[in-house]
Protein backbone atom coordinates (compact mmCIF):
# COMPACT_ATOMS: atom_id res chain seq x y z
CA UNK A 1 0.00 0.00 0.00
CA UNK A 2 1.15 3.52 -0.81
CA UNK A 3 -0.58 6.19 1.25
CA UNK A 4 -0.55 9.63 -0.39
CA UNK A 5 -3.47 11.20 1.51
CA UNK A 6 -1.68 12.69 4.50
CA UNK A 7 -3.45 16.05 4.30
CA UNK A 8 -6.64 14.20 5.18
CA UNK A 9 -5.05 12.42 8.13
CA UNK A 10 -1.80 10.77 9.09
CA UNK A 11 -1.16 7.43 10.69
CA UNK A 12 -0.41 7.71 14.40
CA UNK A 13 3.29 7.10 15.04
CA UNK A 14 3.99 3.90 17.05
CA UNK A 15 5.88 5.90 19.69
CA UNK A 16 2.93 8.24 19.96
CA UNK A 17 0.50 5.35 20.37
CA UNK A 18 2.77 3.92 23.06
CA UNK A 19 2.68 7.24 24.94
CA UNK A 20 -1.11 7.35 24.65
CA UNK A 21 -1.44 3.82 26.02
CA UNK A 22 0.96 4.41 28.92
CA UNK A 23 -0.77 7.60 30.02
CA UNK A 24 -4.19 5.96 29.74
CA UNK A 25 -2.98 3.11 31.94
CA UNK A 26 -0.77 4.91 34.47
CA UNK A 27 -1.95 8.53 34.73
CA UNK A 28 -5.71 8.31 34.72
CA UNK A 29 -6.53 10.91 37.37
CA UNK A 30 -8.42 14.11 36.64
CA UNK A 31 -5.96 17.04 36.43
CA UNK A 32 -8.44 19.17 38.41
CA UNK A 33 -8.54 16.77 41.39
CA UNK A 34 -6.72 17.68 44.61
CA UNK A 35 -5.38 14.22 45.47
CA UNK A 36 -2.15 12.58 44.35
CA UNK A 37 -3.60 11.05 41.18
CA UNK A 38 -4.95 14.44 40.17
CA UNK A 39 -1.63 16.12 40.91
CA UNK A 40 0.24 13.60 38.77
CA UNK A 41 -2.18 14.20 35.92
CA UNK A 42 -1.90 17.99 36.29
CA UNK A 43 1.90 17.84 36.26
CA UNK A 44 1.90 15.77 33.06
CA UNK A 45 -0.64 18.13 31.49
CA UNK A 46 1.59 21.12 32.15
CA UNK A 47 4.75 19.28 31.08
CA UNK A 48 3.05 18.54 27.76
CA UNK A 49 1.92 22.14 27.43
CA UNK A 50 5.45 23.40 28.07
CA UNK A 51 6.97 20.97 25.60
CA UNK A 52 4.58 22.13 22.87
CA UNK A 53 5.18 25.78 23.74
CA UNK A 54 8.95 25.34 23.60
CA UNK A 55 8.69 23.60 20.22
CA UNK A 56 6.71 26.44 18.62
CA UNK A 57 8.57 29.26 20.36
CA UNK A 58 5.76 30.31 22.69
CA UNK A 59 5.31 30.60 26.44
CA UNK A 60 3.52 27.85 28.34
CA UNK A 61 0.47 29.99 29.10
CA UNK A 62 -0.03 30.68 25.38
CA UNK A 63 -0.90 27.06 24.51
CA UNK A 64 -4.55 26.04 24.89
CA UNK A 65 -5.81 22.55 24.10
CA UNK A 66 -8.74 21.80 21.78
CA UNK A 67 -10.31 18.81 20.06
CA UNK A 68 -8.63 19.68 16.75
CA UNK A 69 -8.43 22.15 13.90
CA UNK A 70 -12.14 22.76 13.38
CA UNK A 71 -12.75 23.60 17.03
CA UNK A 72 -9.68 25.83 17.08
CA UNK A 73 -10.81 27.78 14.01
CA UNK A 74 -14.36 28.11 15.34
CA UNK A 75 -13.08 29.23 18.72
CA UNK A 76 -10.78 31.96 17.44
CA UNK A 77 -13.32 33.38 15.00
CA UNK A 78 -16.42 33.23 17.17
CA UNK A 79 -14.53 33.94 20.38
CA UNK A 80 -13.08 37.09 18.82
CA UNK A 81 -16.48 38.13 17.46
CA UNK A 82 -18.07 37.79 20.90
CA UNK A 83 -15.19 39.42 22.78
CA UNK A 84 -14.72 42.37 20.42
CA UNK A 85 -18.28 43.02 19.26
CA UNK A 86 -18.33 46.36 21.06
CA UNK A 87 -15.35 47.53 18.99
CA UNK A 88 -16.51 46.47 15.54
CA UNK A 89 -18.30 43.87 13.45
CA UNK A 90 -16.07 43.41 10.39
CA UNK A 91 -14.04 40.27 9.70
CA UNK A 92 -11.59 39.56 6.86
CA UNK A 93 -10.58 36.17 5.51
CA UNK A 94 -9.74 34.62 2.13
CA UNK A 95 -11.83 32.95 -0.54
CA UNK A 96 -9.84 29.70 -0.21
CA UNK A 97 -10.15 28.86 3.48
CA UNK A 98 -11.03 25.50 5.01
CA UNK A 99 -14.78 25.03 5.67
CA UNK A 100 -14.11 25.44 9.41
CA UNK A 101 -13.28 29.07 8.66
CA UNK A 102 -15.68 29.70 5.78
CA UNK A 103 -18.72 28.19 7.49
CA UNK A 104 -17.95 29.97 10.76
CA UNK A 105 -17.80 33.26 8.88
CA UNK A 106 -21.12 32.51 7.20
CA UNK A 107 -22.70 31.80 10.58
CA UNK A 108 -21.33 35.07 11.96
CA UNK A 109 -22.82 36.90 8.98
CA UNK A 110 -26.24 35.62 10.05
CA UNK A 111 -25.58 37.15 13.47
CA UNK A 112 -24.96 40.58 12.00
CA UNK A 113 -21.23 40.55 11.34
CA UNK A 114 -19.81 41.70 8.00
CA UNK A 115 -17.26 39.51 6.22
CA UNK A 116 -14.84 40.35 3.42
CA UNK A 117 -13.50 37.39 1.43
CA UNK A 118 -10.21 38.34 -0.22
CA UNK A 119 -9.99 37.03 -3.81
CA UNK A 120 -7.02 34.99 -5.01
CA UNK A 121 -4.95 34.88 -8.18
CA UNK A 122 -4.39 31.91 -10.49
CA UNK A 123 -2.02 30.43 -7.90
CA UNK A 124 -4.59 30.61 -5.09
CA UNK A 125 -2.74 33.49 -3.40
CA UNK A 126 -4.19 36.70 -1.98
CA UNK A 127 -2.97 40.19 -2.82
CA UNK A 128 -1.56 42.29 0.01
CA UNK A 129 -3.02 45.37 -1.68
CA UNK A 130 -6.46 43.76 -1.42
CA UNK A 131 -5.87 43.15 2.29
CA UNK A 132 -4.88 46.79 2.84
CA UNK A 133 -7.95 47.99 0.97
CA UNK A 134 -10.30 45.72 2.92
CA UNK A 135 -9.38 46.99 6.39
CA UNK A 136 -11.99 49.28 7.97
CA UNK A 137 -12.24 51.14 11.28
CA UNK A 138 -14.66 48.38 12.35
CA UNK A 139 -12.34 45.45 11.44
CA UNK A 140 -11.69 43.21 14.45
CA UNK A 141 -10.15 40.08 12.87
CA UNK A 142 -8.05 38.95 9.91
CA UNK A 143 -7.85 35.17 9.39
CA UNK A 144 -5.51 33.69 6.76
CA UNK A 145 -4.53 30.05 6.30
CA UNK A 146 -0.82 29.25 6.16
CA UNK A 147 -1.00 26.48 3.55
CA UNK A 148 -3.98 25.75 1.37
CA UNK A 149 -5.19 22.22 2.02
CA UNK A 150 -6.20 21.60 -1.61
CA UNK A 151 -3.31 22.87 -3.74
CA UNK A 152 -0.61 23.76 -1.20
CA UNK A 153 -0.32 27.51 -1.78
CA UNK A 154 1.62 29.31 0.95
CA UNK A 155 -0.03 32.63 1.70
CA UNK A 156 2.04 35.83 2.18
CA UNK A 157 1.88 35.71 5.95
CA UNK A 158 4.86 37.92 6.72
CA UNK A 159 3.64 40.60 4.36
CA UNK A 160 0.20 40.42 5.99
CA UNK A 161 1.85 40.71 9.39
CA UNK A 162 3.68 43.85 8.27
CA UNK A 163 0.39 45.43 7.20
CA UNK A 164 -1.30 44.54 10.47
CA UNK A 165 1.47 46.07 12.56
CA UNK A 166 -0.23 49.37 11.76
CA UNK A 167 -3.48 47.98 13.22
CA UNK A 168 -2.48 46.53 16.62
CA UNK A 169 -6.07 46.13 17.84
CA UNK A 170 -7.07 43.75 15.02
CA UNK A 171 -6.73 40.08 15.90
CA UNK A 172 -4.54 38.22 13.40
CA UNK A 173 -5.26 34.50 13.11
CA UNK A 174 -3.42 31.87 11.07
CA UNK A 175 -4.83 28.41 10.36
CA UNK A 176 -1.60 26.35 10.39
CA UNK A 177 -3.21 22.91 10.25
CA UNK A 178 -1.43 22.10 6.96
CA UNK A 179 1.67 24.19 7.72
CA UNK A 180 3.24 22.65 10.80
CA UNK A 181 6.44 20.73 10.15
CA UNK A 182 6.74 22.01 6.57
CA UNK A 183 9.68 24.36 7.02
CA UNK A 184 7.66 27.57 7.36
CA UNK A 185 7.42 27.99 11.13
CA UNK A 186 9.06 31.43 10.89
CA UNK A 187 6.17 32.53 8.65
CA UNK A 188 3.52 31.08 10.94
CA UNK A 189 4.91 32.16 14.31
CA UNK A 190 5.69 35.69 13.17
CA UNK A 191 5.97 38.59 15.61
CA UNK A 192 2.51 39.97 14.79
CA UNK A 193 0.34 36.86 14.88
CA UNK A 194 -2.16 36.60 17.75
CA UNK A 195 -3.75 33.17 17.28
CA UNK A 196 -2.68 30.03 15.44
CA UNK A 197 -4.64 26.78 14.99
CA UNK A 198 -3.00 23.33 14.99
CA UNK A 199 -4.45 19.81 14.66
CA UNK A 200 -2.76 16.70 16.04
CA UNK A 201 -3.91 14.12 13.53
CA UNK A 202 -2.12 15.99 10.73
CA UNK A 203 1.25 15.13 12.31
CA UNK A 204 0.90 11.54 13.57
CA UNK A 205 -0.93 12.29 16.82
CA UNK A 206 -4.35 10.79 17.66
CA UNK A 207 -7.51 12.23 16.17
CA UNK A 208 -9.64 14.47 18.33
CA UNK A 209 -6.84 16.56 19.79
CA UNK A 210 -5.29 19.90 18.83
CA UNK A 211 -4.22 23.20 20.28
CA UNK A 212 -4.19 26.90 19.60
CA UNK A 213 -1.49 29.45 20.21
CA UNK A 214 -3.06 32.50 21.87
CA UNK A 215 -0.73 35.44 22.38
CA UNK A 216 -0.54 36.63 25.96
CA UNK A 217 -2.75 39.68 26.42
CA UNK A 218 -5.13 38.87 23.55
CA UNK A 219 -8.63 38.00 24.69
CA UNK A 220 -11.22 35.68 23.17
CA UNK A 221 -14.47 34.52 24.67
CA UNK A 222 -14.88 30.81 25.49
CA UNK A 223 -17.17 28.71 23.34
CA UNK A 224 -17.33 25.85 25.84
CA UNK A 225 -18.08 26.85 29.42
CA UNK A 226 -17.38 24.34 32.13
CA UNK A 227 -15.25 23.66 35.16
CA UNK A 228 -12.56 26.26 34.65
CA UNK A 229 -10.12 24.22 32.58
CA UNK A 230 -7.67 25.95 30.19
CA UNK A 231 -7.68 29.16 32.22
CA UNK A 232 -11.52 29.10 32.19
CA UNK A 233 -11.42 29.52 28.40
CA UNK A 234 -12.30 25.98 27.34
CA UNK A 235 -14.33 23.84 29.69
CA UNK A 236 -14.15 20.06 29.85
CA UNK A 237 -11.80 17.56 31.46
CA UNK A 238 -8.59 17.53 29.45
CA UNK A 239 -7.90 14.55 27.19
CA UNK A 240 -4.57 13.87 28.88
CA UNK A 241 -3.50 10.72 26.98
CA UNK A 242 -4.07 12.46 23.65
CA UNK A 243 -2.39 15.68 24.85
CA UNK A 244 0.74 13.84 26.00
CA UNK A 245 0.76 11.85 22.75
CA UNK A 246 0.43 15.05 20.71
CA UNK A 247 3.38 16.60 22.53
CA UNK A 248 5.43 13.51 21.64
CA UNK A 249 4.24 13.64 18.02
CA UNK A 250 5.18 17.30 17.66
CA UNK A 251 8.67 16.67 19.04
CA UNK A 252 9.17 13.81 16.59
CA UNK A 253 7.80 15.88 13.71
CA UNK A 254 10.18 18.78 14.28
CA UNK A 255 13.23 16.57 14.79
CA UNK A 256 15.30 16.74 11.56
CA UNK A 257 12.57 18.90 10.02
CA UNK A 258 14.76 20.22 7.20
CA UNK A 259 15.69 16.70 6.12
CA UNK A 260 12.05 15.59 6.15
CA UNK A 261 10.89 18.64 4.20
CA UNK A 262 13.61 18.07 1.59
CA UNK A 263 12.48 14.46 1.21
CA UNK A 264 8.84 15.46 0.72
CA UNK A 265 9.85 18.12 -1.79
CA UNK A 266 11.93 15.60 -3.76
CA UNK A 267 9.01 13.14 -3.92
CA UNK A 268 6.62 15.88 -5.04
CA UNK A 269 9.13 17.03 -7.66
CA UNK A 270 9.54 13.55 -9.10
CA UNK A 271 5.82 13.07 -9.55
CA UNK A 272 5.29 16.64 -10.77
CA UNK A 273 8.01 16.36 -13.41
CA UNK A 274 6.48 13.11 -14.65
CA UNK A 275 2.77 13.92 -14.86
CA UNK A 276 3.15 17.43 -16.28
CA UNK A 277 4.42 15.96 -19.56
CA UNK A 278 1.07 14.30 -20.34
CA UNK A 279 -1.22 16.32 -22.63
CA UNK A 280 -4.39 15.77 -20.61
CA UNK A 281 -2.82 16.85 -17.32
CA UNK A 282 -3.30 20.33 -15.86
CA UNK A 283 -1.29 21.09 -12.73
CA UNK A 284 -2.54 23.50 -10.07
CA UNK A 285 0.30 23.15 -7.57
CA UNK A 286 3.77 24.32 -8.52
CA UNK A 287 7.30 23.20 -7.69
CA UNK A 288 8.60 26.41 -6.15
CA UNK A 289 8.98 27.98 -2.71
CA UNK A 290 5.54 29.57 -2.96
CA UNK A 291 3.96 26.14 -2.48
CA UNK A 292 4.21 23.65 0.36
CA UNK A 293 6.55 20.69 -0.21
CA UNK A 294 3.93 18.02 0.51
CA UNK A 295 0.87 18.83 -1.64
CA UNK A 296 0.50 18.25 -5.38
CA UNK A 297 -2.82 18.89 -7.09
CA UNK A 298 -3.53 18.22 -10.75
CA UNK A 299 -6.38 17.27 -13.04
CA UNK A 300 -6.76 14.83 -15.92
CA UNK A 301 -9.09 16.59 -18.32
CA UNK A 302 -12.37 14.84 -18.94
CA UNK A 303 -12.00 12.29 -16.12
CA UNK A 304 -13.83 12.73 -12.82
CA UNK A 305 -11.60 13.04 -9.79
CA UNK A 306 -13.31 10.17 -7.98
CA UNK A 307 -12.74 7.93 -11.02
CA UNK A 308 -9.01 8.65 -10.84
CA UNK A 309 -8.95 8.06 -7.08
CA UNK A 310 -10.62 4.65 -7.38
CA UNK A 311 -8.42 3.63 -10.30
CA UNK A 312 -5.31 4.23 -8.20
CA UNK A 313 -6.92 2.57 -5.18
CA UNK A 314 -7.32 -0.62 -7.21
CA UNK A 315 -3.54 -0.50 -7.67
CA UNK A 316 -2.93 -0.05 -3.92
CA UNK A 317 -2.24 3.69 -4.05
CA UNK A 318 -4.37 5.99 -1.91
CA UNK A 319 -4.87 9.59 -3.02
CA UNK A 320 -7.87 11.90 -2.79
CA UNK A 321 -9.89 14.47 -4.60
CA UNK A 322 -9.02 17.98 -3.52
CA UNK A 323 -10.35 17.96 0.04
CA UNK A 324 -11.26 15.10 2.34
CA UNK A 325 -14.04 17.26 3.80
CA UNK A 326 -15.80 17.54 0.43
CA UNK A 327 -14.69 14.43 -1.46
CA UNK A 328 -17.73 12.29 -0.61
CA UNK A 329 -20.10 15.16 -1.40
CA UNK A 330 -18.90 15.27 -5.04
CA UNK A 331 -18.78 19.05 -5.03
CA UNK A 332 -16.23 21.16 -6.94
CA UNK A 333 -13.11 22.33 -5.15
CA UNK A 334 -13.78 25.62 -3.37
CA UNK A 335 -10.16 26.65 -3.91
CA UNK A 336 -10.19 25.95 -7.64
CA UNK A 337 -13.55 27.69 -7.96
CA UNK A 338 -12.07 30.78 -6.27
CA UNK A 339 -9.21 30.57 -8.79
CA UNK A 340 -11.84 30.65 -11.60
CA UNK A 341 -10.94 27.17 -12.81
CA UNK A 342 -13.83 25.89 -14.99
CA UNK A 343 -16.02 23.37 -13.19
CA UNK A 344 -15.46 20.68 -15.82
CA UNK A 345 -11.74 20.85 -14.97
CA UNK A 346 -11.99 21.36 -11.21
CA UNK A 347 -14.15 18.23 -10.86
CA UNK A 348 -11.26 16.30 -12.43
CA UNK A 349 -8.77 17.44 -9.80
CA UNK A 350 -6.96 15.07 -7.47
CA UNK A 351 -4.55 15.68 -4.61
CA UNK A 352 -1.41 13.85 -3.57
CA UNK A 353 -0.31 14.74 -0.04
CA UNK A 354 2.90 13.47 1.48
CA UNK A 355 4.55 13.13 4.86
CA UNK A 356 7.96 12.25 6.24
CA UNK A 357 7.31 8.51 5.92
CA UNK A 358 6.88 8.55 2.13
CA UNK A 359 9.76 7.62 -0.17
CA UNK A 360 11.11 8.25 -3.66
CA UNK A 361 10.52 4.57 -4.41
CA UNK A 362 6.82 5.17 -3.81
CA UNK A 363 6.94 8.15 -6.19
CA UNK A 364 8.49 5.91 -8.86
CA UNK A 365 5.78 3.32 -8.30
CA UNK A 366 3.10 6.01 -8.58
CA UNK A 367 4.57 7.18 -11.88
CA UNK A 368 4.67 3.62 -13.17
CA UNK A 369 1.01 3.08 -12.29
CA UNK A 370 0.12 6.47 -13.76
CA UNK A 371 1.64 5.42 -17.08
CA UNK A 372 -0.38 2.21 -17.00
CA UNK A 373 -3.65 3.99 -16.24
CA UNK A 374 -3.21 6.94 -18.57
CA UNK A 375 -4.41 5.10 -21.68
CA UNK A 376 -7.61 4.21 -19.83
CA UNK A 377 -8.00 7.84 -18.78
CA UNK A 378 -7.51 8.96 -22.40
CA UNK A 379 -10.41 6.77 -23.48
CA UNK A 380 -12.62 8.13 -20.73
CA UNK A 381 -11.67 11.68 -21.64
CA UNK A 382 -12.51 11.08 -25.29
Amino acid sequence: MIYFDNSATTKADPEVVSTYDKVSDKVWGNPSSLHQFGEEAFNLLEQSRKQIADLIGASQSEVLFTSGGSEGDNWVLKGTAIEKRQFGNHLITTAVEHPAIHNSMEQLKKLGFEVTYLPVDKHGRISIDDLKAAIRPTTILVSIMAVNNEIGTIQPLKEAAEVLKDYPKIHFHIDAVQGIGKGIQDLIMNDRVDFVTFSGHKFHAPRGIGFIYARRGRKIAPLIDGGGQERSLRGGTENLPAIAAMAKALRLLLTDEKKKVANEAAIKQRIFDHVKEFPLVTTFSEDNAGFAPHILCFAIQGVRGETIVHAFEEQGIYISTTSACSSKKHIPSSTLSAMHVPEELSTSAIRISLDDHNTLAEADEFNKVFDKLYDKFKLLSA
